[in-house]
């Protein structure tokens, strides 16, 4: 079954004559339409990505199962006029992507021209579809995988007491880039010592120092598929802390590793490492969830965290990442990239898990 259909099989569940699509992952995912603006509209029967003068001839050249319409002004001045003449009466709308004021803009217009439609606010129709892989897009991610374990390699091999977060991070971004990755799917984080304490810290001045925890958190993008990656390093000998505290995070992330199961909740598989971690006496730091989806966003479905109800399936690819984060001292991050295979999680990132350098 062809995305759209599936598509249009939620449609007919969800009682929608016809889906607006705006979000850029998912246009692309549908249509294959990489520019940056644009609107699908996807009915049982029609298929439309509206687009302005800067990228008709860009989508015509992409998009082969899409009519392809020129559209002028804001989707108010147009849409309306669309969906009157379609015959439409309930249309869904992404509701985390179009604007209050758009929503408004669309409802006066629709008034106003006496047009008898029903705009229904919608949520993940397509990035539940998004959530598991085909064969293709678990390739690229593959590729994307290898990239950023390349760049882990590196940072081994170029990290020393003295170099600054901020040059270690460029350092990893040029070497990505130039192994092939498209722009980074998330800034690379590199900080050291308290600074590790900060889970998406940004690099800074901070020199690098000996026996301190230094987290390194990066990413790769291949055909627009991300990876995600994050090792915790320390340049000489470990203190009683940075063992025990690495040692912690290791032993959760393997017990999550080895016992997920296809049929989980988000929310079972994140106690699986989190039992782990409270056991250790480390549960009020550990407060982010163990994973979340990797695909065309660095962050998508499905969640693996307290109160996530998303199902685990073969196909999904996610990370496992438990981590701990002590204020004033640092903290401690192990995350690998997976995929949901024959009802067991396979890690696809292979990065080295020693800490030591």
């Amino acid at each position: 079954m062809s995305r759209l259909e599936k598509l249009r099989r939620s449609l007919i569940l969800q009682g929608l004559d016809a889906l607006l699509v705006s979000q850029p992952e998912n246009r692309r995912y549908l249509s294959g339409f990489t520019g940056s603006a644009g609107w699908l509209l996807v009915s049982a029967a029609n298929a439309f990505l509206a687009v302005d003068f800067r990228y008709v001839e860009q989508a015509k050249r992409e998009v082969a199962d899409f009519e392809v319409i020129h559209v002028k002004g804001d989707v108010a001045n147009w849409l309306p006029k669309l969906l009157l003449d379609l015959g439409f009466k309930k249309a869904g709308f992404e509701a985390d992507q179009v604007p209050f004021a758009t929503h408004q803009q669309l409802g006066k217009a629709t008034t106003d021209r006496q047009h008898e439609l029903q705009l229904v606010a919608t949520t993940r129709l397509v990035e539940s579809l998004r959530a598991v892989k085909e064969p293709e897009e678990l390739e690229s991610i593959i590729e994307a995988v290898k990239l950023a374990d390349t760049a882990l390699d590196y940072a081994r091999s170029i990290i020393r007491p003295g170099i600054t977060e901020r040059e270690l991070a460029w350092e990893l971004e040029r070497c990505l880039r130039e192994k092939g990755s498209a722009p980074m799917p998330f800034d690379i984080i590199v900080s050291s010592g308290p600074n590790s304490a900060l889970p998406h810290g940004r690099p800074s001045e901070r020199a690098i120092s000996k026996g301190e925890p230094v987290v390194i958190d990066l990413g790769a993008r291949v055909s627009g598929y991300c990876s995600d990656l994050s090792r915790t390093f320390c340049l000489g000998e470990q203190d009683e802390t940075f063992s025990k505290v690495y040692n912690i995070v290791l032993g959760a992330q393997l017990t999550a590793l080895a016992t997920i199961r296809a049929g989980m909740s988000g929310d079972e598989a994140d106690r699986l490492a989190r039992m782990v971690v409270d056991e250790a006496g480390y549960s009020q730091v550990f407060g982010h969830g163990l994973g979340h989806g990797v695909g065309l966003q660095a962050h998508e479905s499905p969640r693996l965290g307290p109160s996530s109800s998303d199902e685990l399936v073969d196909g999904m690819v996610f990370t496992v990442e438990p981590g701990v984060y002590v204020p004033g001292w640092g903290g401690v991050r192990i995350e690998d990239t997976v995929a949901m295979e024959n009802g067991k999680v396979k890690a696809l990132t292979r990065a080295k898990k020693t800490a030591n350098i």
